[in-house]
This record gives structure tokens, C-alpha cells and sequence, in this order.
């Protein structure tokens, strides 16, 4: 995990604080309840009883009532021993992957304090950067855990869709929504794990192969070589180097995925830098989003016409556009691509991608820097996006005063599996990390 190079008292990441304390039982359970003793912050997407869910935005929150229940993931977290702290600033209505709310404030990104702490689930990766929690919860549908995570050098986990509970948590785009969460070590990240996960989890799962994705890590340049390099080695430290494959995935999913023309058109006319299959891949998922968002959201924004920051008021303008023109050739896709990955990894093979394109972006860059960057992101997160697949952003400390992080993906329903993998070579990939950032190899 990376390191803070700021101090700050809540560095902006709280959005209300409050203490909801576990149930108190009769006796005192034996063996102690799995998150005994740890404190967790919740986005502001999740229902808290007695609370209005504000959704990132002041208008949201001045139109809907305090919430009569508590999701059942916050309660799960309680009733497993931990104590809920308050609720953490958001992106506006979860659309973005900044991290930056013209409302509320930008938490502040501990670690790269010029930098963008990354979106949605901005305050709940601050909140645990900072020290300020033990873990957060966040919801990630096109990457706002895992883009967040890796920006703030902290663990982000996204897992498999629909196995995670997201009732009583404020819609974005079904299709894709997932509950996630943060922390600052692998114990505590797979602990939450087996509170929020179906039980009974796999255990005692070998490794069959790991596949590294060389076109992806080639859009960080040399950075991508290193990280490629660190997690090469570690996987061979940990668990031999006969495990190891280089993969080109554009040309893999392009092989084996029904691409749309006018998909891969679209994204190599207004995605020049991205891998032309990933592109299409990030195409649909981006599409099929924005037709979700506004049948969710549409009544609501043309009757209230709330206050939105910029950037995101453009993509929900593009989303109240939408039609189901390209449903169902997006569900197609979809459908082929969580089948091409299964393919590819099996039933406990690991896939290593770059979590997204690069350093986190300075605070206030315009939309039209930012493009190619987001295009990037996106063609990365769509991966396990569209697929449903589980995802890890994993920190792997500073380069050059930033955090860098790589994700690993498993197959649909591997979670626990990717999480105890963590666990057993973390340590590997740290050392790794700390002789190539020091040597500059």
C-alpha cells in the first residue's frame, strides 16, 4: 500500500458522520466476530435507516425522504462485529470516475494531494487512504472502486455481478452494478469479503495459469514494463514460472467475440489510442449504461432539472438521448465476451491487467485532456465490466512520488478464490516492487 504524504483531519471525505454500532449480544460470541473491532464508511448510495441517501447531488438529497431500512450489506457489516462511522461524498449521481463533486468538495487524495482521488466512490477510498477507517464500502459500475482504489494506493475489489446484494442501494445501470469495497491490506479486504460473499467460499484453490495482457500494460509506456516485470516475477517466486502466459487480449476477444462494425468504427474513430477490441468492448458497456441510467433516472432529472457539475452533466445529457436502438447487440456482446473469458481462464486461471492507463490525472484538467486517458480507462474496466467478472486493484507503493497499482480478474463466481490468492503473494509483489522502483529496472 502506498504511503500518505498529507495529513488532513477528514480529508473531506465524510459527507455526514455518524456511529452505528454492531447489535449488542447476550453473551460475547466465541470465536469473536469476524470484523470485531473495525470501523467502515459508507457511500452515499447506500440506504441507512433514518438517513436521506443524497447520491452525490444537494437536489437528490431535497427531493427524496430519509430511507425507512438499512441495506443489507451495511447490516451484515454490523452484525459481523464492525462499527459504521458516517457516509462518504460521491460523484454526482455515481457518473464519473474522478472523484471531483462541485457541490461537496474533492476529498483529497492522500497520496497524490494534486492529484484526483478518482470517482465515484471518491470519499470511501479517501476515508480508508487516510486511515480514517479500517475499510468503506463503494459501488463500482464502470470502475468507481477499482479506479479510486488504484489512485489512492489502497485495495479495491469489484466482484463477480449479481453475487453481492445491491437492494436498498440507488440504482446506476443494473446491468452492471456491484457492490464493492476498500481497504489498506489483503487480510482485512478478504475478511469483508467472507461477510458480504455467498457462502460456503472455495479454499485450498491452486493457481492453474496467469495470464498477462503485454497490449494492455503497453499503454503505460515503460511503467507498463516495470509493473509487467514485478507481477512476472512475483507469480514465479510464489508459484513457479510455468504458470505464466503473454497474451495479446485485443486480438484474443477480437477472435472470438461478435464485434459490431459500426462498434469498432465508433472506437476507432473516436477512440484512436484505445485496442480496437477493447474499444468496442468499452462501446457497449458505455452504451448499455447510459440506456440503463435513463430509465432508472430520466423522469426524475427532466422534472427536478437538478444543478450538475461539468463533465458529468455532458454524459447525462447523452444518457437522457439514449435509446434501445443497440440493447440487444450489446447484451450479444456481452454474452460472448463473459464466454470468450471463461475460456480464456477457466476455472481458476488469473488474468493481469493495468487497473487504468496510468498516474491519476491533476485536479481540475479539462474534458479534452482527459479523453484519451478515459478512453483508455474505460477499455480497461469494461473488461471485467461487461464480462461480470470479479476484480482486484492491487497497490504496489509509489513511482515517482504516485501510486501504481495492477488488477487481477477472475473468472464469474472466483471471488474468493482471487482473494485468497492476494493474500498468499502480496507480500512477493510488494518486495518485487520495492527492488524495481528502487533499482528503476
Amino acid at each position: 500500500m502506498a504511503q500518505p504524504t498529507a495529513k488532513c483531519e477528514d480529508c473531506g471525505a465524510f459527507i455526514k458522520r455518524f456511529i452505528l454500532c454492531p447489535p449488542s449480544p447476550a453473551l460475547p460470541p466465541s470465536p469473536p466476530l469476524p470484523l470485531h473491532g473495525l470501523t467502515f464508511a459508507v457511500k452515499d448510495i447506500f440506504d441507512i435507516e433514518g438517513h436521506v441517501t443524497g447520491f452525490g447531488n444537494p437536489d437528490w438529497a431535497r427531493t427524496h425522504v430519509p430511507a425507512t431500512s438499512t441495506a443489507p450489506t451495511v447490516l451484515a457489516l454490523l452484525e459481523a462485529g464492525a462499527t459504521c462511522v458516517g457516509k462518504t461524498i460521491m460523484d454526482e449521481m455515481a457518473y464519473s470516475i474522478n472523484g471531483e463533486n462541485k457541490h461537496y468538495g474533492t476529498p483529497i487524495n492522500v497520496c497524490a494531494p494534486d492529484r484526483v482521488p478518482g470517482g465515484s466512490s471518491s470519499g470511501s477510498a479517501v476515508a480508508v487512504a487516510a486511515g480514517l477507517v479500517d475499510f468503506s464500502l463503494g459501488t463500482d459500475t464502470g470502475g468507481s472502486v477499482r479506479v479510486p482504489a488504484s489512485y489512492c494506493g489502497i485495495f479495491g475489489f469489484r466482484p463477480s455481478h449479481a453475487v453481492v446484494s445491491t437492494s436498498k442501494v440507488i440504482p446506476m445501470a443494473q446491468s452492471f452494478d456491484t457492490v464493492g469495497w476498500f481497504a489498506r491490506d489483503p487480510m482485512i479486504i478478504s475478511k469483508v469479503g467472507h461477510v458480504l460473499l455467498p457462502l460456503p467460499g472455495e479454499t485450498n484453490v491452486e493457481l492453474t495459469h496467469f495470464i498477462i495482457a503485454k497490449d494492455c500494460f503497453k499503454y503505460l509506456g515503460s511503467l507498463g514494463e516495470q509493473i509487467s516485470h514485478i507481477v512476472a516475477k512475483s507469480v514465479e517466486v510464489s508459484f513457479g514460472s510455468h504458470l505464466i502466459t503473454n497474451k495479446n487480449l485485443g486480438n484474443y476477444i477480437y477472435e472470438k467475440v461478435s464485434l459490431p462494425r459500426e462498434f469498432l468504427s465508433n472506437a476507432s474513430g473516436s477512440q484512436a489510442s484505445t485496442i480496437p477490441a477493447l474499444g468496442a468492448v468499452s462501446f457497449a458497456m458505455r452504451l448499455l449504461q447510459r440506456f440503463e441510467f435513463m430509465i432508472n433516472h430520466g423522469k426524475w432529472l427532466e422534472s427536478v432539472k437538478p444543478s450538475i457539475g461539468p463533465g458529468i452533466s455532458e454524459r447525462i445529457m447523452e444518457a437522457l438521448a439514449s435509446t434501445d436502438d443497440n440493447v440487444d447487440s450489446c447484451m450479444k456482446l456481452k454474452s460472448e465476451l463473459k464466454d470468450a473469458l471463461t475460456s480464456l481462464l477457466g476455472e481458476y486461471g488469473v488474468l493481469a491487467i493495468p487497473t487504468v492507463p496510468g498516474t491519476p490525472p491533476k485536479l481540475n484538467q479539462d474534458s479534452t485532456t482527459l479523453e484519451d486517458f478515459r478512453a483508455k480507462a474505460f477499455s480497461l474496466l469494461a473488461v471485467a465490466g461487461l464480462s461480470g467478472f470479479c476484480q482486484i486493484s492491487v497497490p504496489l507503493g509509489l513511482h515517482n512520488g504516485l501510486p501504481v497499482s495492477v488488477s487481477l480478474i477472475a473468472r464469474h463466481g472466483a471471488d474468493y478464490f482471487l482473494l485468497n490468492l492476494v493474500q498468499a503473494f502480496y507480500q512477493t509483489l510488494k518486495e518485487q516492487a520495492a527492488v524495481v522502483w528502487e533499482s528503476g529496472l
